[in-house]
């Protein structure tokens, strides 16, 4: 969807740039989410944008958020909540999960999360960083895949690609929070994540189980 289609009242970020600050995840903000109050309302305006996600701001003092992918509904994920967190400027959004704490680190906006608050995702290591470039956009089968491989394994580098497979209209995520919240958690380790084309998640786990997740954001589009 181009800049002029987008409806009055909601902003466009990408989330999870690269340090260029090309690339990241699209993310569609309505920065008044009584202007769809219901969510059959909330459904379609997610399918007719057609972005991974679009995040409704039910209380922008609160941060009270409601996300949805073109087909369904999310109690949490990674970048509508990092961008969302940017752009209102909060320390502390409110989700279904629970309270989710913010954080601003010059360039990088972080999130605190807890691994069972995303949606599963099947985690496939694959052996090098090019196999993983050489994945058609979607693979065969089906559920979530995210397809990931060492690029340097002792600085914790990590190739990745994220593919839903949901039939929804999004081939590939060109930037997935919650999936490298679960990979941080599954290696018990701190990341820095290149997914998509060039976008960059870092992820840092804490010794209480939650893991921190951060990267860039920009504003294309205000609304």
């Amino acid at each position: 969807m181009s800049d002029n289609d987008v409806p009055a009242g909601i902003d466009i970020l990408r989330v999870f740039c690269g340090p260029d600050g090309r690339h990241g995840n699209a993310l569609g903000v309505v920065r008044d989410g009584r202007s769809h109050p219901d969510p059959a309302a909330r459904q379609e305006l997610a399918r007719r944008l057609g972005f991974s996600e679009t995040v409704f701001v039910d209380d922008d003092e609160r941060g009270q958020l409601d996300i949805y992918t073109p087909g369904l509904r999310l109690p949490f994920a990674g970048h509508p909540v990092v961008g969302a967190a940017w752009l209102l400027d909060l320390e502390i959004l409110e989700l279904g999960v629970g309270e989710v704490f913010a954080r601003h680190d010059g360039e990088f906006t972080w999130i605190t999360a807890r691994p069972e608050w995303a949606p599963p995702r099947t985690l496939r290591q694959y052996a090098s960083a090019a196999e993983v470039d050489e994945l058609p956009a979607p693979p065969p089968g089906e559920g979530w895949l995210y397809a990931w491989a060492w690029e340097e394994e002792a600085a914790g580098r990590v190739r990745a690609r994220a593919f839903p497979r949901r039939f929804d209209g999004i081939d590939e995520d060109e930037a997935t929070g919650a999936a490298a919240l679960l990979l941080s958690a599954h290696l018990g380790r701190a990341l820095n994540i290149t997914q998509g084309r060039g976008s960059q998640i870092l992820t840092a786990p804490a010794p209480d189980g939650t893991v921190e997740i951060g990267g860039r954001v920009v504003l294309t589009h205000h609304g």
